[in-house]
């Protein structure tokens, strides 16, 4: 995959990744909000990395993909990850340094139409911790419609969250 936007490139991760991906999970977003997406070596976000790369030609998934700046610089990811039964969720996560500047926005933007086109999809669910105001925005921006808040699962665990839903 290699789709570009105005700030944005968004393509396939290659192992030489490994240090940008450790490094920009381990903001205190991530850890938050996403701990069970925190790579404490490279390590580690190397082996996660060919795992990931080794899924981006199953039917299955997941597609993560990270984000980068036009620079070549490491900005963050967008996912998107089968639940089963036919229904996928969206995920995305903008690097500490970059947050606030809209670019989880330009990429879940450019990244949802392509992917769901790629996998016949007409719908996606979009859900959040309850306290995550900034992933309630960009979802809303990129017109997920609100569908359920309240406890649900949300990483393994009961959690206060939001559902979203978006379709074509």
């Amino acid at each position: 995959m290699k789709l570009e936007t105005a700030r944005l490139i968004i393509t396939d991760f290659t192992p030489d990744m490994a240090r940008d991906v450790h490094l920009g999970s381990l903001d205190a977003d991530m850890q938050r909000f996403l701990p069970d997406e925190v790579f404490p070596t490279e390590a580690v976000a190397a082996e996660v990395i060919s795992e990931l790369i080794s899924c981006y030609d199953t039917p299955e998934g997941p597609y993560v993909h990270p984000c980068l700046l036009h620079s070549g610089e490491y900005a963050g990811y967008v996912q998107l990850i089968s639940l089963g039964d036919g229904a996928w969720e969206v995920g995305y996560h903008i690097a500490g340094q970059h947050t606030r500047k809209g670019y989880a926005t330009e990429a879940l933007t450019a990244f949802l139409p392509v992917m769901m086109s790629r996998l016949g999809l007409q719908e996606v669910s979009g859900i959040c911790d309850a306290e995550n105001a900034a992933s309630i925005r960009v979802l809303e921006k990129c017109g997920f419609v609100r569908v359920y808040e309240g406890m649900g699962m949300y990483h393994g665990r009961p959690w206060p969250i939001v559902r979203f839903t978006y379709r074509k």
